[in-house]
């Protein structure tokens, strides 16, 4: 009978081994999954035609070249605070966005106050007057007129 209880615990070992290797087996996986899910680029069978929209800078090339009196990188003007207005400005957002509000010296004194109350703008220091004076000389207020008039039109009589 001895026999038979001692038969009895090896195969409920047998069992309990089998089931521990099976659940941990199991643990593996799904956390292999979950990390697949989480971090896609591990992921071997991730598209390989995905393109990822980052520029790639190449340390030899001079990210600050200037050429025909346009900063390559920016596209903004060369002149007195063109540097200070790109470290200042382009952080948060493209130059674009800076030479189609072309302002005034108090108006752009507005936008920079506004843009440190609501928009974590840091504190520019001596730079905010050299970066005003920068965007008032080179993209100065455009008074803006009428479109042209329309030319060599065939106009109609409407019906009533």
């Amino acid at each position: 009978m001895e026999d038979t209880h001692q038969e009895f615990r090896d195969n409920v070992k047998k069992i309990y081994h089998g089931l521990v290797a099976m659940l941990s087996l199991i643990g593996i996986v799904v956390c292999f999954l979950i990390y697949i899910v989480i971090d896609p680029e591990f992921s071997a069978f991730r598209e390989s035609d995905t393109i990822k929209d980052y520029t790639v800078i190449n340390e030899d090339e001079n990210w600050d070249t200037i050429e025909n009196g346009i900063h390559i990188r920016t596209g903004l003007k060369d002149g007195v605070g063109l540097m200070e207005t790109v470290n200042n400005c382009t952080n948060c957002h493209s130059a674009k966005l800076v030479t189609q509000n072309r302002m005034d010296a108090t108006r752009w004194a507005t936008t920079i106050d506004w843009m440190q109350e609501t928009q974590n703008l840091w504190d520019l220091g001596p730079n905010e007057e050299i970066i005003i004076k920068y965007l008032v000389t080179n993209y100065p207020v455009q008074k803006k007129g009428r479109r042209a008039a329309l030319e060599n039109i065939e106009w109609y009589e409407l019906e009533n």
